[in-house]
Parts: C-alpha cells; sequence; structure tokens
C-alpha cells in the first residue's frame, strides 16, 4: 500500500480498463501511431540506416534494429520543492497488465521482459525545479513499443494523485498538526474519488510518520476511502436547515435523534448568518435534551445529543451579523478570525447564564467548552497560516477546491523521458537535450 507497511496494492483495488487501455482508448495519439510505426519496422526487418546519430564515437550505428528498440524510461516530477509521491502502484498495475503487443487479435503480455524498479507511494522526492536534478520516482527497462501507450495514464495518475497529496500535506503543515477534512469532491469528477481519497491518506499518514502525529483521515464520502477503507463522514447540510425552515437547532435535534451517536454532531450554523445566535440556540436545545436523558439513567440515549461541533461557513460575499463591520472586506467578509473568536467566547459562557440546578453547573460548563469549532469556505495554506498566526480558536479545518490546485508553487505535472538505449548489449545514454539519466537511493527492483 505504502511506505508505511511495504506493500503495493493490485489490480483488485484499481479494477483498470485493460482491454482498452491496451489498445490505447486512453493515449494520446502520438504514442499508438509510433508504436505502430515501430512494429511495422520491426516485421521489415529494418535497421537504422541515418547519418545523424548521436552515439558515442566508439559505437558502430550499423545493425541496430529500431523497431525492438529497447530503452531505459524515467518517470519524475516538475514540481519544486517537495513532493509527496502516489499513483506509483496504480502506475505499476498498468505496466504489468498492459505492456504487450497485438498479434491480430490475441494480446501477448510482454511485462515479465520489462525491469522495472520503483518508489513506494507515500516517498518524497526533492527537485529545485531543473529536470536535470528531478528524482525519478519509477524507472523501467524493456522494449519501447511495448510500453509506450502506457505513457499517457501513468504520467495522469501519478500527476493527479502526487499533486493533492502534496496539497493536503503543505495545508497539514499550515494547519500546524490540526485535523484537515477532506471536502473537494464536488469540485471534480465521481470517478476521481478513490484515487483522491486515497492520495489524502497517504498524505495524512507521511504527515503522521514525520511529526510524530496521530491525526486522523476524515473524507466525505464513501469513494474516497474505498482504496484503504475508510468510510466518507459529515452531518448536515444548507439543504437540510432548509428543509426544516431554516431553523438550525432543530434539524440538530432530529438529525441526533434518528441518527446513530457514532456519528459527529456538527452544526451548521450560518444558514442566517447570525452564526452566534444559531450556535447557542442549537447548543441550549441539545444540552437539555442531554441532561434530561442523562437524568433518566439513559447513557446511550443522552449520547447522541452531545455537540461535537459547530462549522462557520459564512459566504465571501457576507458579514455576519456578530462582526462588527471595520469597512475591510478581508476583516469583515465571509469566515474571519473575528467571527471565530466570538462563536467561541459564546461557546464558553453560555452555560453561566442558563437557570439550570446547581449539581449541572460544572458538567454543563464543560459541554460547552468540549464542542469544538470547525471552519470551512475558500480555506488555502495561506490563510490557515494568517489564522493560526494570529491564534484563531480554530480546531478542524474543512478545505476543498485549494487541494486541486496545480498553478504556480502547487504545479506537479509528472513527465517520462527515454534516458537511455540498448545498443549492441550495452545500454547507451540517449537524453533529450535538457535531461540526463538520475538517480534515487528509495527506487526498489519491483520485477
Amino acid at each position: 500500500m505504502s511506505i508505511f507497511d511495504n506493500k503495493r496494492l493490485t489490480n483488485e483495488t484499481f479494477k483498470l480498463d485493460i482491454e482498452r487501455m491496451r489498445r490505447g482508448w486512453y493515449s494520446d495519439k502520438y504514442f499508438e501511431n509510433i508504436g505502430r510505426m515501430l512494429t511495422v519496422l520491426a516485421s521489415e526487418k529494418y535497421t537504422y540506416s541515418g547519418n545523424h546519430h548521436n552515439l558515442p564515437v566508439d559505437v558502430s550505428p550499423d545493425n541496430i534494429a529500431v523497431g525492438d528498440i529497447e530503452v531505459e524510461m524515467q518517470w519524475f516530477t516538475r514540481r519544486d520543492g517537495n513532493t509527496i509521491v502516489v499513483g506509483v502502484d496504480k502506475t505499476l498495475e498498468m505496466l504489468k497488465h498492459c505492456t504487450g503487443y497485438w498479434d491480430g487479435d490475441v494480446f501477448v503480455d510482454t511485462a515479465d521482459q520489462l525491469e522495472v524498479w520503483a518508489v513506494h507511494d507515500g516517498a518524497i522526492v526533492k527537485s529545485d525545479g531543473n529536470p536535470l536534478n528531478a528524482e525519478p520516482v519509477i524507472k523501467a527497462r524493456g522494449r519501447y513499443r511495448d510500453f509506450a501507450l502506457l505513457e499517457t495514464p501513468t504520467l495522469g495518475v501519478l500527476t493527479r494523485s502526487s499533486r493533492v497529496a502534496t496539497n493536503v500535506y503543505e495545508t497539514l503543515m499550515a494547519a500546524r498538526g490540526k485535523p484537515v477534512l477532506f471536502f473537494p469532491a464536488r469540485f471534480d469528477l465521481h470517478e476521481v474519488q478513490a484515487a483522491d481519497g486515497y492520495a489524502y491518506n497517504i498524505a495524512i499518514k507521511r504527515f503522521n510518520s514525520d511529526f510524530s502525529h496521530e491525526i486522523g483521515s476524515f473524507v466525505s464520502t464513501d469513494a474516497q476511502g474505498d482504496w484503504w477503507g475508510g468510510a466518507g463522514g459529515g452531518t448536515v447540510a444548507h439543504a437540510a436547515i432548509a428543509s426544516f425552515l431554516g431553523d438550525t437547532a432543530e434539524v440538530m435535534m432530529q438529525f441526533s435523534r434518528v441518527l446513530p451517536a457514532n456519528i459527529p454532531r456538527i452544526a451548521l450554523v450560518d444558514f442566517n448568518n447570525d452564526s452566534v445566535r444559531d450556535t447557542l440556540r442549537a447548543l441550549e436545545a441539545m444540552l437539555k435534551k442531554y441532561q434530561e436523558l442523562s437524568d433518566l439513567g439513559n447513557e446511550s440515549e443522552a449520547a447522541k445529543y452531545v455537540l461535537y461541533g459547530v462549522r462557520l461557513d459564512t459566504s465571501g460575499s457576507l458579514r455576519d451579523i456578530s462582526v462588527e463591520p471595520l469597512g475591510d472586506p478581508a476583516l469583515d467578509l465571509g469566515v474571519t478570525p473575528r467571527l471565530v473568536f466570538n462563536v467561541r467566547q459564546a461557546l464558553d459562557s453560555a452555560s453561566e447564564s442558563w437557570n439550570m440546578p446547581t449539581v449541572w453547573k460544572d458538567a454543563a460548563r464543560e459541554y460547552c467548552r468540549n464542542v469544538k469549532i470547525v471552519v470551512s469556505g475558500g480555506f488555502n495554506p495561506e490563510k490557515i497560516r494568517r489564522f493560526e498566526k494570529l491564534g484563531v480558536p480554530v480546531d478542524i479545518y474543512a478545505v476543498g477546491s485549494w487541494l486541486f490546485n496545480n498553478n504556480g508553487g502547487t504545479v506537479t505535472d509528472f513527465t517520462a523521458d527515454v534516458v537511455r538505449v540498448k545498443v549492441h548489449g550495452e545500454w547507451i545514454d540517449m537524453p533529450k537535450v535538457g535531461r540526463r539519466p538520475l538517480a534515487n537511493e528509495n527506487l526498489e527492483r519491483v520485477w
């Protein structure tokens, strides 16, 4: 599965579309064209007959069967700095199941003739932005026309998965180890959710390993947990509050009554743009029910009315009623530090004004102060770092579309280059200008 258990996922997990991948359905057309050309040249027993080769002076260009040329290809990222590599296992399964050629309607599998080295998912590679210094994550040697079609899909899975994992890791760094909820499912095709959720989970594991943390993985869909045994979680949406006529407290009461206690109760409190008021309404209603059931000795039902947290999701075009205007949109609109402080203060002091039996005073105070604050809506590492620098009392960050960001410093595009060819039984360096064969001590022989 990763560097964390030294196991690799197989096609039982990925369920590749092997038939169409073998036929080039997912490949840039020029890879199919070059494969067809090399196949024809091999059948004609063509040997190199040009005049402008790049071979060393002591290597003869005679009798080189270009159609069956064996190459060494290396895969690497162009992201500057550190990259959390994910997508290796799926790439290996593509090579394992789709390397070969068609003999009429029969696919001849030649994967066993490849030599393959790879890092594990979760490995870190470093780059200064110069491809001459990039660390390869996979190296394969074999007849080029047998795996030329796989360059496109292998680069695709490495690029996307590593981008998501690295963006998640940088977000965790900004959050200083606070949990980060994975909320980008709605911003892309549903078919990518399993791979994205896996990349997120690998980033969590890498962060925990690097910093001795025990942050959990929190995904929003079951598909995101498919490859690693996770499951989606969540509570109420704005639509649910609308269904309850805008009554946040009532929707939380019914949610708590109906659903099992193991689902955290997180109230979404921005529906009416009065986060403090709706926080207090939901808090009081749930605490009173919790008190009532506890006094009856019904602890299992009482547990269903523990308010785990409140989520602030104020639109970036709105100023919450509790936030005094300063005339600066950056300070007034959306989920701002002042809004979080206001809600935290309201939570911590709420029980002081309630008419409760003396025996419940301390318990009520603890109940309120244990309620966590979750923030969402436009969060990225830059905004999170600002909140953390200001000491804003956020407990959990929910991050969405930024985790797919592929712009500027987050560009994680992978590329693959042939860097050597086998000529007369010897491996000869043959990279294009600006590339060279590279080493990575974390590469291990796969087959």
